[in-house]
């Protein structure tokens, strides 16, 4: 094979990952919020368990309850954060296999094509499981006096 085909078919490839390279740019950013729940999370919780270490009796059951949701939170983010992390390797992984294609000379398209779906499947879950932290931190949500004046 000469050197101008070999260049078109790297050209080709390079244009082939372009795509998956925004997807992961994209999973990166969604990857910085998550942490940046999570660790907000964690101070929240340490504060809470400080204050619950000091508690009256009738202030402790409140800050326990709260300390659950926190650590439920806590479950949602990291499954989001997992799942996020490993949908953004595989698809490292397929950018890496549209590269390599250009020099392998058999097809990779069923390989690239399930791990796609893979990083898609895993994506999704990781979203559901933020949503579904959202909806828990917005459920704990409290605006206002906590006790209503008479």
């Amino acid at each position: 094979m000469d050197a101008p085909t070999d260049i078109a078919q790297i050209a080709h490839s390079i244009q082939l990952s372009l795509a998956p390279v925004f997807l992961l740019s994209g999973i990166v950013q969604l990857l910085g919020v998550l942490t940046n729940r999570l660790a907000r999370a964690v101070d929240r919780a340490r504060t809470l368990e400080e204050q619950h270490r000091l508690a009256t009796h009738e202030d402790a059951p409140d800050l326990a309850y709260q300390l659950q949701l926190l650590a439920k939170r806590a479950r949602l983010l990291n499954g989001a954060i997992t799942l996020g992390t490993l949908s953004a390797l595989v698809i490292a992984l397929i950018v890496a296999l549209l590269f390599a294609s250009a020099f392998i000379r058999f097809t990779l398209a069923l390989p690239v094509a399930a791990l796609f779906v893979a990083a898609m499947l895993a994506l999704v879950i990781g979203l559901i499981c933020f949503l579904v932290e959202v909806r828990v931190a917005t459920f704990a949500l409290r605006i206002g006096p906590r006790d209503p004046a008479p």
